[in-house]
């Protein structure tokens, strides 16, 4: 596999119409909100799912989520200790573990366990920098109430703890950033190949995330804007090449209900042409 030897950029959107885009666990699970009223996904989140897409496209991950898990490990430190248990040398931990899962050389990874549990503590930057997701609108959302339609137990009669609330966003379109380093790619051993990997989960974002949350078909990513550099530090810096791709709303002070409301504009970065990839 070769080494990554450009620097990336890339910018997705993705649309949201009647689903919960990121729950706050601290707000009734209500769509994250500044207070300026945008939406707001966290990079968390968003890493979650390329972790998912990663795991569906056959890679092994380190960070696996309960409900996706492929091995018998129940926790971090069983997986850990399993893998790197008798590695005692932290470049060497580092090393292996960045070899042995995808997610680690991507996003880096913290191993902070006891010694019979995993072994020494090793830190691990990753090359792949996400942002927190922003909706580039104010969203709109709306609250139901809803009840348990069948008893849990014989003879219950339903009570006022059978309801619940349950909060989604009418429509909204999220911008994600996202930045690929080649210097600590060359620390962890990640390649061009696995920059497309990045590449596709990101266009595949929400394949295999439905849930009641998230109906099939409520989140898509609308486009991908992958920049690759032609040298290692970058022709712009991420920053300027993150403001260049632009959405604006084509009907004024009007609450956008679709993306036939939303205008997509690439600003123009001489010497630096993206490649624009649809989603799915």
């Amino acid at each position: 596999m070769s080494q990554l030897q450009n620097k990336i950029d890339f910018v997705a959107f993705a649309s949201v119409n009647m689903a919960n885009a990121n729950g706050d666990p601290l707000n009734g699970n209500r769509p994250r909100t500044d207070y300026n009223g945008f939406g707001e996904m966290s990079d968390v989140c968003v890493k979650r799912k390329i972790r998912n897409r990663m795991q569906d496209l056959g890679y092994s991950i380190f960070v696996q989520s309960d409900d996706k898990r492929s091995d018998e490990f129940g926790s971090l430190s069983e997986r850990a200790s399993a893998k790197l248990g008798k590695i005692k040398d932290k470049d060497t931990y580092a090393s292996t573990a960045c070899s042995t899962w995808l997610d680690v050389r991507a996003f880096g990874q913290v191993f902070a366990f006891k010694a019979d549990k995993g072994g020494v503590s090793v830190g691990v930057r990753g090359p792949v920098s996400i942002h927190q997701a922003v909706s580039v609108s104010p969203v709109e959302i709306e609250s139901l109430q809803i009840t348990k339609s069948v008893n849990g137990e014989p003879n219950e009669k339903r009570s006022s703890d059978t309801m619940g609330m349950k909060h989604y966003i009418r429509f909204g379109i999220y911008k994600i950033k996202g930045s690929i380093n080649v210097q600590l790619a060359e620390k962890t051993g990640f390649t061009e190949e696995d920059a497309d990997i990045v590449k596709e989960c990101l266009r595949t974002l929400f394949v295999n995330d439905s849930s009641s949350a998230r109906p099939e078909g409520s989140m898509e990513v609308l486009k991908l804007y992958w920049y690759k550099h032609n040298c290692k530090d970058g022709q712009y810096s991420s920053a300027t090449v993150h403001r260049a791709v632009e959405v604006h709303s084509k009907i004024g002070d009007e609450i956008p209900k679709s993306v036939d409301d939303y205008e997509f504009i690439v600003n123009e970065l001489p010497g630096l042409e993206p490649e624009i990839i649809d989603g799915i």
